[in-house]
């Protein structure tokens, strides 16, 4: 079964005066992972897809939805897989790919059929993202070992932390989506601080792997004027392009990133340092 829901995108005017349920109505997806189903969410934001997917007891086909006017769901998409939970399979035309917890797999446009299955009594957890594309590129699976792997931060600001790349286009070739992994070292608890923005792409960050009863404040809007979204577990936000994406828990905890849009590079960052914030 498919459940799926569509978001208009926001002009940054009308998110400033936004209340804080509205504010997580627009931007905030709460429940990803639901039992024997796919959860998508069709946004305005570069026609970007998030989406999570739970199979049990049996095998889950993503199918094409309403919103893409095509047969199939990749006629004209690519797709990204993180699994996140327990070991599962990710069945691409016939071809099957076993990803355990952390890896990820790239799917390129034209694939006709994607199975999700659990494997081994696990319980794999699927979060995927989807954005436009209009150009082959193979499938890919990606391991830790595969990915770029940076180290950033300091213990002193609370932000040491270990970053992913797993499919960006330094490690596989893409139209432009691009996803990766960051882990919060424990005593750690600020992510992507400096914060920035880049008009050239939007983002959607989802947050996993954190302590039950813990939260994590989200900030978003305009440098000078943010807004926070506080957030749980195995929940995922969107992130407009005019927007800065920053976070800080009241625990280490883990999240993915993915962005589609105008360029392909990572560095492409506008810097906002922690003092210039408002």
């Amino acid at each position: 079964m498919t459940n799926f829901e569509f978001r208009y995108a926001s002009h940054p005017k009308d998110a400033n005066t936004y209340t804080t349920s509205e504010l997580r109505e627009h931007f905030l997806i709460e429940t990803l992972f639901v039992e024997n189903q796919i959860q998508l969410i069709y946004s305005m934001y570069d026609r970007y897809i998030v989406g999570g997917i739970m199979p049990v007891d049996r095998r889950l086909k993503l199918e094409t939805i309403p919103y893409l006017k095509s047969e199939n769901f990749l006629d004209r998409r690519e797709l990204g897989i993180i699994n996140v939970g327990g070991s599962g399979k990710v069945t691409v035309d016939g071809v099957d790919y076993f990803l355990e917890k952390k890896e990820a797999l790239y799917v390129g446009q034209g694939c006709k059929e994607v199975l999700f299955s659990a494997t081994n009594g696990e319980q794999p957890l699927f979060y995927i993202n989807s954005a436009p594309a209009h150009h082959k590129f193979p499938t890919k699976k990606v391991t830790k070992e595969n990915a770029e792997i940076v180290h950033l931060g300091e213990e002193k600001f609370a932000n040491k932390r270990v970053i992913n790349k797993l499919i960006v286009n330094s490690v596989v070739e893409t139209c432009q989506l691009q996803m990766g992994l960051t882990e919060l070292l424990p005593g750690n608890i600020w992510n992507t601080m400096p914060s920035h923005t880049h008009n050239r792409r939007m983002e959607a960050y989802f947050y996993f792997d954190l302590e039950a009863g813990q939260t994590i404040s989200h900030f978003m809007g305009e440098p000078q004027n943010t807004r926070h979204i506080f957030m749980q577990n195995n929940q995922a936000v969107l992130s407009p392009e005019w927007s800065i994406h920053s976070g800080a828990g009241t625990a280490n905890y883990s999240f993915i990133w993915g962005m589609a849009g105008e360029n392909l590079d990572y560095g492409d960052m506008d810097i906002v340092a922690p003092n210039e914030l408002r």
